[in-house]
């Protein structure tokens, strides 16, 4: 939630809202388009737009300065290795502060890092320890970012899937054009002149930020601090209470560093060394259009066990690492992209809709920071160990048990109860949702604790 720590919001010149889960706006039954949500939607579809040219810039780039892959995972692992451990402070943050704020700043920041890279590459003063450094900010500034995007999608949206389906579709759409887009840029000009469009992202990103003005959180969705180190501890104890939640997470981290830590780099530098840059962003846009599909895929369809409907869907995901593994040319690596593309966005709208919905308000945004967290924890692992790897068994067999790997993550996903069983929220497409279902995995509740977490 955004606002202050003492519960007021510090954010917005609207009446007070009722209703929804985690502050939701009230509105016309499956309402969801507004001056507010229009802006935040522009905002998430330019960042991501920025961010897929990244990685094409990164590889061309280095790969152009005589580094090779070991060099481009231990830059993206900077980025994420940063994330990973100051996200869960970013989310105490979040809980305390003005998100709104928060956000932009960090746009902020990421507008001069990426400024200075562009530079750095223009002028070919282009060191690793430097880039690394560049990254590993960051990652501190997405740190701060992200934990209030959890808890501003149901602040601005009653139907939170539809909203989260939208969102997925535009940042998808982003990630098709965006890959193209460096691809070509760096054909005709340099990869200097993608770091110089990213930083652009970012401060179009912030001036829609600065424009959104969000409504005030529902009355008593916010507890009042207990201190910075007490409410991290509220946030774990609430987090661990869910097994659903931290059993995703741990499964999770087997993902991180076996498929998609390693993946990034190694289909990165694989597809540029044998099929150029303008291939690799051709898969990626094959990616970004997969997600597109599967975005759209979720604003339709509401499976009652939205968890298992999406552990099913993932099990497209290894035809991504599994076509570039196996050289099965660009034709096909493309297909494997568009599969793996639709299944991991089914997955990620089901996932964040469930946490969205089944999590109180006055902790989303510190739960939502230790999701992001644990879910990225071993992402730079897999990232520093993809060129050791390639090394000993070549790039191509570490992306074929990559794909492997996909289909034990999803099986251990339908393996446990709590997350194979866990029903959805109801009432999304309108109204006041009914609570959550408890946890079967979470201790007994009084029935004072069940109305402080929500559970009526």
């Amino acid at each position: 939630m955004s606002g202050v720590a003492s519960g007021g919001s510090g954010e917005s010149d609207e009446p007070g809202i009722r209703g929804g889960p985690a502050g939701a706006r009230p509105g016309a039954p499956g309402g969801l388009w507004s001056r507010d949500f229009g802006l935040f939607f522009v905002a998430r579809a330019i960042a991501k737009l920025g961010d897929t040219m990244l990685p094409v810039a990164l590889a061309a780039g280095m790969l152009q300065h005589g580094y090779g892959a070991g060099a481009v995972g231990l830059a993206m692992a900077a980025t994420a290795a940063c994330f990973a451990s100051l996200v869960i402070f970013g989310g105490v943050f979040a809980d305390r502060f003005s998100t709104r704020l928060l956000m932009i700043g960090a746009d902020a920041v990421r507008l001069v890092t990426q400024s200075l890279a562009a530079v750095f590459f223009l002028t070919g003063h282009v060191v690793l320890w430097e880039i690394c450094l560049i990254g590993a900010v960051n990652g501190a500034a997405a740190a701060v970012f992200q934990p209030g995007v959890a808890s501003t999608v149901p602040r601005l949206a009653t139907d939170v899937q539809k909203a989260n389906g939208v969102i997925r579709v535009a940042e998808s759409g982003a990630q098709l054009a965006g890959p193209a887009v460096a691809g070509v840029l760096v054909g005709l000009a340099s990869p200097a002149a993608v770091f110089a469009a990213h930083a652009g992202t970012y401060a179009l990103s912030a001036l829609c930020l600065l424009l959104l003005r969000l409504p005030p959180a529902v009355p008593g969705s916010r507890a009042a601090s207990l201190g910075f180190r007490k409410d991290l501890a509220v946030g774990w104890r609430e987090f661990r209470a869910r097994t659903w939640l931290w059993s995703v997470i741990a499964i999770w981290c087997v993902l991180m560093i076996t498929v998609t830590g390693p993946a990034t780099p190694l289909v990165a530098v694989t597809v540029v060394e044998q099929h150029g840059s303008g291939a690799y962003g051709l898969v990626n846009s094959a990616l970004g259009a997969g997600t597109v599909i599967g975005g759209v895929i979720a604003l339709r369809l509401r499976p009652r066990r939205m968890l298992r409907a999406g552990a099913f869907a993932l099990v497209g995901f290894a035809a991504f690492p599994a076509s570039v593994g196996a050289q099965a040319g660009v034709g096909l690596m493309v297909v494997g992209a568009v599969v793996a593309g639709a299944g991991t966005s089914f997955w990620a709208v089901m996932w964040a809709t469930s946490v969205q919905t089944q999590v109180p308000p006055d902790v989303l945004n510190r739960i939502h920071a230790y999701d992001v967290a644990g879910s990225l924890a071993m992402l730079p692992v897999g990232q520093a160990l993809a060129g050791p790897a390639a090394a000993a068994f070549g790039a191509e067999r570490v992306l074929l048990m990559g794909g492997v790997m996909v289909l034990v993550v999803c099986g251990a996903l339908l393996a446990v109860p709590a997350v194979r069983g866990l029903v959805r929220v109801g009432g999304l497409a309108g109204g006041s949702p009914t609570p959550p279902l408890p946890d079967p995995g979470a201790p007994p509740q009084t029935p004072l604790l069940n109305r402080r977490r929500g559970y009526h």
